[in-house]
């Protein structure tokens, strides 16, 4: 791949930022870049996509003044492989982490009073020190580097943690499984524990307080308590563009929100039972803790995330950087429907197939396909749509454009800069590749308006299935027999594009 330096792409962004501007200081050549990963948010759970029932203001207005993408994906259909597909600009097929991994090889990882006890069973299977990462290039192009919400790439006391992977402050939680409620007893700043006035509950405890009544708001006292985790993140969030503001800095602001459990602010919730009006209460049936008002909560939760970005919009027009930052905005996977979130009821997944067995987990549209939308106010002047299809590992090199600074070896991403300015040949992907080892292992290939998926590798079915997503968005009708050329050509790219991981937990294919 072509390196760009200051007088490529990013170049081209300094001129259009100055000529926006009349300024032309080294500050306008590196714009402040906010990058806000929802965790678990569907593709049309925001007004902007096309949802009706919860209210995004504040995202939507992100949208209108800037760039919407309707074929943006995300890198893996969860959370940790996702994570670190986007950090290190490499796809499923060659990124170290290709799933969830608890590395339960430490002890009884899922006991939760003895992770309590001892930090050091906290966390998910670390990527190795050597990453190289957009965090530590932003670092070495003068950025002050924040991770503000959840990590899970590398337990405490590891060199997998946010501080040893380019990341000047980290505030949040470290493990996926400590985030599964929002009012944990701790989280951490950097190598420090940071304690909460919350009593532990241990996640998935789905017992009622007092008798038991599931119609009393009483008996779900244990699960809303004083210290709410996404509250404490954007007052961490606001000191650190304070204390930042004097020269770039990059926020990648990873919220826990929308994921399971269902917890937000009773007033949030309150402004959607008014509108939802009545419901069955969640009491906890599969996983996760009870919830008196399920959908209302949901909705809850993303309108208390919207309230986040506005807040966040504020300062930066507060401090007068607003003009100067990008603010990309994007979910880590598509939605759930477990621990009580209900995807038919909002339509989250929509227009794409939202059968349980078609959303998160999974290689399917409504897995991997999210919300994209990049705002940057001194250089897109015009609201637009954009269907360019594109994915997760190209933000590496889409930062370096923006930074200044060389693409590095082995990214298998295309940076989107001309897209954003307006300017210059838009470069496009052949096709894009995902593996993922769960499920028991899939692959899926976007070749054009075909997408090839292999469902169960590790059961030893390579078949692939093909779909027009052009006239068959939900995946439904199998096209393989009619177009076995297309088929060999994704069986092909599946074999190409597949080197080996380096942890076995990863494998795809049965292991003789």
């Amino acid at each position: 791949m072509k390196s760009h330096t200051i007088t490529g792409l990013a170049g081209i962004a300094a001129m259009a930022l100055a000529g926006c501007t009349g300024k032309s200081d080294a500050r306008l050549k590196r714009p402040n870049i906010v990058f806000i990963f929802a965790d678990d948010l569907g593709y049309n759970d925001l007004g902007c996509y096309g949802q009706k029932i919860i209210e995004t203001p504040n995202i939507d207005a992100l949208a209108q003044n800037g760039i919407r993408f309707t074929q943006y994906y995300t890198g893996s259909p969860v959370s940790a492989p996702s994570r670190c597909i986007l950090l290190t600009g490499k796809h499923s097929g060659h990124a170290f982490i290709r799933g969830n991994h608890e590395w339960s090889e430490r002890g009884d990882v899922w006991d939760y009073y003895k992770m309590e006890a001892d930090p050091s069973l906290e966390g998910q299977y670390p990527i190795p020190a050597e990453s190289v990462t957009f965090s530590k290039m932003l670092q070495e192009k003068g950025y002050t580097t924040a991770c503000i919400g959840k990590w899970g790439l590398g337990a405490p006391f590891t060199e997998g943690v946010p501080e040893k992977q380019g990341f000047d402050l980290f505030f949040g939680y470290n493990c996926q499984r400590q985030a599964h409620t929002y009012y944990p007893g701790h989280l951490w700043r950097n190598d420090e524990i940071v304690k909460l006035n919350n009593p532990f509950v241990v996640p998935r405890t789905t017992e009622l307080d007092g008798d038991g009544d599931q119609t009393k708001s009483e008996s779900y006292a244990r699960y809303n308590l004083t210290d709410y985790a996404p509250a404490l993140m954007l007052d961490e969030t606001i000191s650190f563009i304070r204390s930042a503001k004097d020269k770039p800095f990059f926020l990648h602001f990873t919220t826990v929100i929308p994921h399971v459990p269902l917890q937000a602010p009773k007033e949030w919730v309150d402004k959607y039972r008014e509108k939802i009006r009545e419901e069955e209460p969640y009491l906890g049936e599969r996983g996760y803790f009870p919830c008196q008002y399920p959908m209302a909560t949901y909705a809850a939760m993303i309108g208390y995330l919207d309230y986040q970005v506005g807040q966040i919009v504020e300062e930066l027009k507060k401090l007068g950087l607003y003009e100067n930052t990008i603010i990309f905005f994007t979910s880590d996977n598509g939605p759930v429907t477990t621990g009580g979130a209900n995807s038919a009821f909002f339509g989250n997944a929509k227009p794409f197939n939202q059968a349980a067995n078609r959303l998160k987990s999974t290689v399917y549209e409504g897995g991997i396909r999210v919300p994209m939308i990049i705002s940057w106010p001194a250089v897109i002047k015009t609201a637009s749509v954009s269907d360019h299809v594109w994915a997760a590992w190209d933000i590496f090199p889409t930062f370096c454009d923006l930074a200044g600074a060389e693409h590095p070896g082995g990214l298998d991403g295309i940076s989107v800069m001309p897209t954003i300015l307006g300017k210059g040949r838009q470069k496009q992907h052949e096709y894009l590749y995902w593996e993922f080892p769960e499920r028991r292992g899939q692959q899926a290939v976007r070749l054009g308006e075909w997408k090839g998926v292999r469902d169960s590798t590790r059961d030893g079915n390579l078949k692939v299935r093909l779909f027009n997503l052009k006239d068959d968005i939900t995946e439904e009708s199998d096209l393989s027999e009619k177009y076995p050329d297309i088929v060999k050509k994704m069986e092909d790219i599946m074999v190409q594009e597949h080197t080996p991981p380096e942890v076995a937990r990863f494998n795809l294919f049965s292991v003789k």
